[in-house]
């Protein structure tokens, strides 16, 4: 039979501030405690409605995870748990250099914080509100997650900053779409690890999920595809009409939400390539003139957007102008990868176009593509993200790699000093099993990557790129394709915990990564996923 303990007798649980990922400086004096328990305050400047809503996060926080109830004490300097702007080294270092002109603060320093505990209770500083976040979830990570009257806090000190200023996850809705809620769940996972950027791919070719306004017809038709082909194109087909897209209402809302949570959304839209989607709907844009179906089955179309006819310039910018109407990034993720130059070979318009140019190559087609987009996108004070293809025509200063295949692209780019993603499918292609046993699994794309060997990246490449090379890496990002992914609960299977693995990357420093002690501070992360309702893969290897 098992006993229920009255409140009063329930056990006190410790919190633990080794959390995933791991902050920079962690220092502990296990022999004393501050004690939180319910009633007790959470204090803040009033007056900040932003920082006001960071401890409202924390707040909610606590009791998801203990039960413990706490009040909002705005202002209130002997609460529990205090909140505030403002470092005290900031302060030493501004009376040592009076009369000097303060450099700007790197947007890592923007994200710093310092927790310290001692017997007045829990002091949480932080230079920016975006400070006040991250150490917010730092504590909510540290509590054990159990019914408990109370929460001992080892006295200690915790200092923590990001290694990286790009920290990304993306996922892939044109394969699959996911409802908002999915995603607004995914936003959360990705905050509760410290991310910042969220990569939404939105056009394939088996489907357009981005609604265009002036081209209404496009995400209505363009993103149904009549059926879908069963298993790894097995030629055998499910009969049901598939589709969906997302308003650009949707897309506002998802962008709020996501910026209160310190996440940047970068759409992207795959051209000239993966745009079955599109042409089903404009066939006047392809090389033959169609019929172009959605594509029902995985991999990639020969056809594509014809480079000849100056329709697909206006199309383009008439899309992508919206997207930038909608979506605030100043990153815009234009693909450019896997896109066939088979029909162009064949097309009068596009070898006419090729012969105005003083074009040698159809792939220059592609570069004269990208580079029109390019312009368009730094005209609206944006830049261009393209995966390691765009780098084969050259690119302009503004421009953005995002290597896949491998991390030769990458290293190439921030020679020629072109800012970086780093992205290969060896380490970050979470579409891949993640288990040697695919029976214990769902189906995937493929491939083999475990949580070991997503921890073991490593985006700066000391040996190929110099000192000042290594400043164009701006950080590591994983990617979730969904060919093979259509539920929620699957989503989140791939993605953990091999974004715990990735986290560490992102955040921490080479020194402080262990894969062994990053094992003995996973359980804690799966107990939390248990309790806010998230799937996750339970073997690791």
């Amino acid at each position: 039979m098992l006993l229920m303990l009255a409140p009063a007798l329930m056990m006190a649980e410790r919190a633990d501030y080794r959390v995933i990922p791991l902050p920079k400086s962690v220092q502990m004096d296990s022999t004393q405690v501050f004690t939180l328990q319910s009633g007790m305050g959470i204090a803040y400047d009033a007056s900040d409605p932003v920082m006001a809503r960071n401890a409202q996060f924390l707040r909610q926080w606590v009791e998801e995870l203990t039960d413990l109830k706490l009040k909002m004490t705005p202002d209130d300097k002997k609460a529990a748990i205090r909140l505030s702007l403002g470092f005290p080294a900031d302060k030493k270092a501004k009376k040592a250099k009076k009369g000097q002109k303060a450099e700007p603060l790197s947007e890592q320093q923007q994200e710093a914080y310092l927790i310290t505990i001692d017997k007045s209770g829990i002091a949480v500083q932080a230079r920016e509100n975006v400070g006040l976040f991250r150490a917010a979830q730092t504590l909510r990570k540290s509590l054990q997650v159990a019914q408990q009257s109370s929460i001992e806090f080892p006295f200690g000190q915790i200092a923590d900053e990001p290694r990286f200023v790009y920290r990304g996850a993306m996922l892939d809705c044109a394969r699959h779409f996911f409802p908002l809620e999915t995603l607004k769940r995914y936003i959360d996972v990705l905050a509760l690890h410290g991310c910042n950027q969220f990569h939404w791919h939105l056009t394939e070719d088996q489907g357009w999920r981005f609604e265009v306004k002036a081209l209404p017809q496009l995400a209505k038709e363009g993103s149904v595809r009549e059926q879908t082909v069963l298993g790894h194109n097995t030629e055998v087909y499910d009969g049901q009409r598939y589709g969906g897209y997302y308003t650009q209402a949707d897309c506002r809302e998802l962008v709020n939400y996501a910026a209160e949570r310190y996440i940047n959304i970068i759409p992207e839209i795959d051209l000239p390539g993966h745009m079955m989607g599109a042409l089903h709907v404009f066939p006047n844009l392809g090389c033959t003139g169609g019929p172009y179906p959605v594509w029902p089955q995985w991999g990639v179309s020969r056809d594509v957007l014809c480079a000849g006819n100056p329709e697909t310039l206006t199309f383009l910018k008439t899309v992508v102008g919206e997207l930038c109407d909608v979506f605030p990034s100043k990153f815009i993720h234009i693909g450019g990868d896997e896109s066939p130059r088979d029909r162009w070979k064949q097309c009068p318009k596009c070898q006419a176009k090729m012969k105005e140019l003083g074009l040698q190559k159809e792939s220059q087609l592609q570069t004269y593509i990208n580079h029109e987009m390019e312009a368009f996108l730094s005209e609206r004070g944006r830049d261009m993200i393209g995966w390691d293809e765009v780098l084969e025509g050259g690119l302009t200063e503004g421009g953005i790699v995002m290597s896949w295949r491998g991390i030769k692209g990458g290293i190439e780019a921030a020679k020629q000093h072109h800012r970086v993603i780093m992205s290969p499918t060896t380490y970050c292609y979470i579409d891949y099993y993640q288990l040697k046993d695919r029976n214990r699994q769902p189906d995937a794309i493929g491939g083999y990557l475990p949580v070991s060997q997503v921890y073991s990246f490593e985006p700066l490449v000391p040996e190929d790129l110099s000192e000042d090379e290594q400043k164009y890496i701006l950080g590591p990002q994983v990617n979730l394709w969904c060919e093979y992914v259509a539920y929620p609960q699957h989503v989140f299977y791939m993605l953990l915990p091999r974004l715990d693995a990735i986290s560490e990357v992102q955040w921490c420093r080479p020194d402080q990564k262990d894969f062994e002690d990053f094992k003995t501070r996973l359980p804690r992360m799966k107990k939390l996923y248990d309790r806010i309702g998230v799937n996750y893969c339970s073997g690791l290897e």
